[in-house]
């Protein structure tokens, strides 16, 4: 029986770390973002050259770690994979350009709506269309096919690779690149990164948080469990904003944010579709990769990649706007997500009719 009373503690929580990290140093409305950190995560590690959004982000790595040893201490960590990898490894950069659009990920955009951002009321409309789209999908039959069980010491490498990280970051930060202005310069004291990642990831690991299943279980269960946990978040960082004095109701000069409305949808929708194809949003991939899921991993990878890409070749937004690029890219983006559900849904049938 899934408690209530968990999912209320882990949002408030969540959303009381997510505002005291901005209050000592994040930027605005990001105390968490996992495309946002994903993205200054391979900025620091040289995968893209946008001088402003470079820094080894340690609350991805206490996410990683926390939801570990929580799985570890529940005997919920179990090595797996194989479930369509590189089609995972495509979503995965799909969620990365449509976040990047909107500039956040689900877990953004509820905590820019904690902090009075009306561009993320856009954004969050367009992330429940997308789940929408993505349901009807999953009600036909969509699936990535069955996990296999592998080595337990599969699923304790991408783990491994945050400890590297973290030694890296504390010991040798001369290997990292770090931004001296911009987004990436703005980060709360590493150790208070650190615990706040590893208490979250911890608590999300337990209860399941996710903010794509929050509205896909409403929809396809009639089950407000995951959903108590998002309003939560939202009311809980309202109140954090409040006392804190970052509280700023309204469309215009919102911190890392653009006011188009269009795109700000379509960023949200694109990354609400792809979430509902694979079974969990960011911050739940993340989650699933600590307690071992190789197929989460290649997700989380590929959302990495997704975002030099977009730094790259220009497709992330700016607080000026949606770039023509970044526009392409999301219609694209569409376009693929599309021809794997519908491809899915053939194979599946394709399968049934054999076995007939």
């Amino acid at each position: 029986m899934k408690s209530k009373k968990l999912i209320i503690l882990v949002g408030a929580i969540l959303g009381i770390a997510a505002v005291l990290l901005v209050k000592f140093g994040n930027p605005g409305n990001m105390g968490f973002c996992i495309a946002c950190f994903l993205r200054d995560i391979a900025g620091s590690v040289g995968l893209h050259q946008a001088a402003v959004v470079q820094y080894a982000r340690p609350e991805i790595i206490g996410l990683i770690l926390g939801g570990m040893i929580m799985a570890l201490a529940g005997r919920e960590f179990k090595s797996r994979g194989g479930s369509s990898p590189f089609t995972r490894f495509i979503l995965g950069f799909v969620v990365m350009v449509g976040a990047l659009m909107f500039l956040g990920c689900p877990l953004r955009m509820m905590l820019r709506i904690g902090g009075g951002d009306l561009n993320a009321i856009v954004g969050l409309i367009g992330f429940i269309g997308g789940i929408l789209l993505g349901i009807v999908f999953l009600n036909r039959g969509f699936t990535l096919q069955r996990t296999y069980k592998l080595h337990k010491i599969e699923g304790f490498l991408f783990p491994g690779v945050m400890v590297a990280l973290l030694v890296i970051l504390i010991v040798i930060p001369t290997l990292l690149i770090f931004s001296t202005e911009g987004p990436g310069s703005m980060h709360a004291p590493i150790l208070l990164s650190l615990v706040a990642g590893l208490v979250v990831g911890a608590l999300a690991q337990k209860s399941r948080l996710c903010t794509m299943g929050a509205v896909r279980d409403v929809f396809l269960f009639k089950d407000y469990y995951l959903l108590t946990g998002f309003v939560t978040i939202i009311v809980v960082a309202i109140i954090g904003n409040l006392i804190t004095g970052t509280f700023s109701l309204g469309f215009a000069d919102q911190p890392v944010a653009h006011t188009d409305g269009l795109w700000n949808f379509l960023g949200m929708a694109l990354v609400g579709f792809a979430s509902a194809l694979l079974g969990g949003c960011p911050l739940r991939q993340l989650i699933l990769s600590a307690e071992g899921n190789i197929d989460s991993v290649i997700t989380t990878v590929g959302m990495i990649a997704g975002a030099a890409i977009c730094h790259n070749f220009g497709l992330a937004s700016s607080a000026k706007g949606a770039t023509f690029n970044g526009q392409v890219a999301v219609i694209i983006g569409f376009i693929v997500v599309f021809i794997i559900a519908f491809t899915n849904l053939q194979k599946k049938k394709k399968e049934g009719a054999a076995n007939e």
